[in-house]
């Protein structure tokens, strides 16, 4: 392996880099996006259950809002029960925006590098043609040189490929899991709003 970082030339460094940070950011968010610790099962049944028996408190809200994203957004709206449902709505909707722009994160990041790893080889790959011309002298060319420069543009182009080519499938991935997570939310925490007030009423 060191021999082909060694054979791909200094412009490999760049792509290592984000190699490692990728590789990082996708085990953070494979952890912190599993359905489980977003929507945990059963919660809102739980929070109805618990509220028909003893109302709404602090400590309960404390610890609804510890537990889970989803328990940030039912607290939200559980803090309005004394008001109208739109104000209900609206705190559920607040919530719900800022949770969501929690679950984005690092998405932006892991999203960049796979967009530019392709931009960073094809440099390498510049670098390596330039290598290449530079082997050409009136006296002949330097197969040294030649053959460094050869391997400079495809280990960079090569490598650039196997960076971006995971990285967009899983920012994509993590995309579309983050848009339905966040949906769920809002349908359990608006059937809430439904439930609470109905009773109310009633």
């Amino acid at each position: 392996m060191f021999s082909i970082i060694l054979a791909a030339g200094w412009p490999i460094w760049p792509l290592l880099l984000a190699s490692i940070i990728a590789v990082a950011l996708i085990i953070e968010r494979m952890v912190a996006l599993r359905r489980a610790k977003v929507l945990p099962s059963g919660l809102l049944q739980r929070v109805i259950a618990e509220y028909r028996q003893s109302g709404v408190n602090e400590a309960m809200l404390a610890n609804l809002e510890a537990q889970s994203p989803l328990g940030r957004v039912l607290a939200a709206g559980l803090r309005n029960v004394g008001s109208s449902r739109e104000i209900m709505r609206e705190a559920i909707e607040e919530a719900g925006a800022v949770v969501a722009h929690e679950l984005d994160r690092y998405l932006t990041t892991l999203g960049t590098i796979a967009s530019i790893s392709p931009l960073m080889g094809l440099f390498g790959t510049v670098v390596g043609m330039i290598e290449i011309f530079g082997s050409q002298s009136p006296t002949g060319t330097n197969p040294l040189q030649l053959a460094h420069g050869i391997s400079v543009a495809l280990y960079n182009t090569g490598f650039g490929l196997i960076i971006a080519i995971p990285g967009m499938i899983f920012w994509r991935h993590f995309r579309a899991l983050v848009n339905g997570f966040v949906i769920e939310m809002q349908q359990q925490a608006v059937r809430m709003v439904e439930v609470l007030h109905g009773e109310r009423k009633a």
